[in-house]
């Protein structure tokens, strides 16, 4: 019934047109994961609808946060890993209950979601001051740094909201933990993270980089991607594209939730880059597609193959050792993330390109929802979701050779006049030491030693219980490799 109540509304609501307006520095905005131009498309399908836009929307005006009169919890202090008196669930929970309230108001016209949306904003940025914990702060500040931003974003021109205040704390709190990782990665050696530690990092300094029009944090993201020495650059991420053009993701290797995390965080850094004229999509030959179909066949419990890669753990100047991965690990063809709708999407309706296994695990993960709906835990978190709504596209009159609008390699900002700042839419095994060995051996736990629980209870969420039903379908090929997110 709520589901009904919620498309009933949304389709007879007057939906917002939000124009993209660009600022002195030239970004467009709205234009981190939604343009003004998405958010007109949702709310004229809904509207009229549309599928698969109205089940979309059902997921959306279904869920616990997407209900005006959230009340937020701001603390001073977040704290995320273990050691620390963690609170961290608050901010993941008001940061989903801040973006649900700011998408539900352009696609419903009522101004009470954007009211909301805008009170959790601020309540925030009146109050947090830093994240604390162990290592998992960086993660911290990654994945919720990226997140804030988004959700600010839909509502940065609301009455009310406060956009500098708001700025600063992701300049101050957020963006320099994320700065600090890729340059020093916590004081560990570079490969001692897997790609999805980088890739959250690398989304919040982009992000907070076009939210605050800093064109020089967007610029050194976009590098990062492109040459940067951790493994969440996409050549490290994806080192090996095999003969039949499936993109081996490196973090297959160690277990199916990761390397879905890493997927997601991946597309949401190109999308991002893409609303503001970069096409890092298509980089190196659409490197990112071979490494997307990868996953979803796998995925889907297709065979893929795995070349055995040995990476260096451990801190700088203290403990050491190496791990090695040897096989792709096995999957829960039932698991899934809200991620595969954006990516689906933009290669097979934006560019025009045949993607197969995307187009049968998108299909499979519809209608895509968000935090709220994946588990209780954080990995149920990481993405923003709604890929049903917010990205479903019909197929563009671009073929595949169009790109976007100016921005390319340089990271500089698109043109007021560009295609970006109207309608960027249609353009162009074994581990070689025990996962606790770091604390047992010097007191260095705190480089890689989280997540661990987090994704077992959020896999068992939303597959894994699938057990006793006799409903799980799960192809190993090497061991599951526990560790850090």
């Amino acid at each position: 019934m709520l589901k009904a109540a919620g498309v009933a509304a949304g389709a007879t609501a007057i939906g917002v047109t939000a124009t993209p307006s660009a600022t002195a520095a030239g970004y467009a905005h709205p234009g981190l994961l939604h343009t003004g131009a998405d958010l007109a498309r949702m709310a004229a399908k809904v509207k009229a609808g549309a599928a698969p836009y109205t089940a979309g929307y059902a997921k959306l005006t279904a869920n616990r946060h997407a209900q005006s009169g959230w009340t937020a919890n701001p603390q001073a202090t977040v704290y995320r890993g273990s050691g620390s008196p963690q609170n961290y669930t608050t901010l993941y929970n008001d940061i989903h209950a801040a973006y649900q309230n700011g998408l539900r108001f352009h696609v419903s016209g009522e101004s009470a979601y954007a009211d909301t949306a805008v009170a959790i904003l601020n309540a925030w940025s009146a109050k947090l001051t830093s994240l604390q914990g162990s290592a998992d702060r960086f993660l911290a500040a990654g994945l919720y740094g990226y997140q804030f931003a988004n959700a600010a974003e839909l509502v940065r021109d609301h009455a009310g909201f406060e956009l500098e205040r708001f700025q600063k704390m992701l300049t101050t709190v957020f963006s320099p933990l994320s700065e600090s990782f890729l340059t020093n990665h916590n004081n560990a050696v570079v490969t001692n993270y897997w790609p999805n530690w980088d890739l959250a990092a690398m989304a919040c300094v982009l992000a907070t980089g076009i939210f605050c029009d800093d064109s020089a944090k967007v610029a050194r993201a976009v590098e990062y991607f492109k040459s940067g020495a951790g493994l969440g650059a996409v050549k490290n991420a994806i080192p090996v594209v095999h003969d039949d053009g499936l993109g081996e993701w490196l973090e297959a290797g160690r277990d199916q939730g990761h390397a879905l995390l890493g997927v997601g965080l991946m597309g949401t850094f190109c999308e991002m880059a893409w609303n503001q004229g970069i096409d890092l999509y298509g980089y190196d030959d659409s490197r990112f597609l071979k490494g997307a179909q990868y996953v979803a066949k796998w995925s889907l419990g297709g065979d893929v193959a795995y070349t055995a890669n040995t990476r260096k753990k451990g801190a700088i100047g203290g403990w050491s050792g190496n791990e090695t991965a040897s096989d792709a690990a096995g999957v829960d063809p039932t698991m899934t993330r809200p991620i595969w709708a954006m990516i689906a999407n933009h290669y097979t309706k934006r560019r025009g390109l045949s993607a197969p296994y995307l187009t049968r695990v998108a299909a499979k993960a519809a209608p895509e929802g968000g935090g709220g709906d994946y588990g209780p835990n954080s990995g149920g978190y990481d993405q923003l979701g709604f890929g049903t709504l917010a990205f479903t596209r019909d197929r563009s009159a671009t073929t595949a050779s169009g790109t976007p609008a100016s921005g390319g390699a340089s990271g500089s900002p698109a043109s007021s006049g560009s295609a970006a700042a109207a309608d960027p839419s249609t353009a162009p095994s074994a581990s070689a030491t025990p996962a606790n060995a770091a604390s047992a051996a010097g007191g260095h736990g705190d480089l890689a030693s989280t997540g661990s629980t987090d994704i077992v209870a959020w896999t068992a969420t939303t597959g894994l219980t699938a057990l006793a039903g006799g409903l799980l379908l799960l192809r190993r090929r090497g061991r599951m490799r526990g560790g850090a997110e």
